[in-house]
């Protein structure tokens, strides 16, 4: 089973993407998958997470996850009010929104790091809400990249869900864009 943790702001679509990736990765084949939100208090802007989780077999499993084995930073100032690293276990995959390439960021321990310019990604597509990108679909493409679990094409099946027409197309360019352009640095 693969226990993936999704960190983020209220508002950047946190909550969708994880179910995004739990329907994706059924369309890819696993039989066990879950998704849920963890909120604190529900404004935008507030820190909250969300979990995914991945299986061959049923999960039979609902209980938070303590130690992911990916965690996925939509907001790396979340870097400095949250332990996110306290959360991956040792030898994890973290993928994290920024233009910054894997070597540049100070993440001191023995994990894989994977990073996309998915701010930058929305801005180009046009992903924005009251004028802020909306990152999630790109750091879906980041997440297919470099986890290799779920394929662009199995998510684009698990878009179908949530979007349509013009937001489909738009949201489908930018998870292809950011899956181009996701750089990994493997431990």
């Amino acid at each position: 089973m693969y226990e993936i943790i999704w960190h983020g702001r209220g508002g950047q679509g946190v909550v969708i993407a994880a179910q995004i990736l739990a329907e994706s990765a059924y369309f890819q084949g696993f039989k066990g998958v879950t998704s849920a939100p963890t909120f604190g208090p529900e404004r935008r802007g507030a820190p909250l997470t969300a979990s995914t989780r991945i299986s061959a077999d049923p999960v039979r499993m609902v209980s938070q996850i303590e130690r992911a084995d990916i965690s996925v930073v939509l907001d790396p100032s979340l870097f400095s009010v949250v332990n996110i690293l306290g959360t991956l276990k040792e030898g994890g995959l973290i993928i994290v929104n920024t233009s910054l390439r894997p070597e540049e960021l100070a993440l001191d321990a023995r994990i894989s790091i994977a990073t996309a310019d998915a701010g930058g990604i929305a801005m180009k597509h046009r992903l924005m809400r009251e004028g802020k990108p909306i990152v999630n679909t790109p750091m879906l493409g980041a997440f297919a990249k470099a986890s290799n679990l779920v394929s662009l094409e199995a998510m684009e099946q698990g878009m179908k869900s949530k979007l349509s027409g013009a937001a489909f197309t738009a949201n489908v360019a930018a998870l292809r864009d950011a899956y181009e352009h996701t750089v990994i640095r493997t431990v």
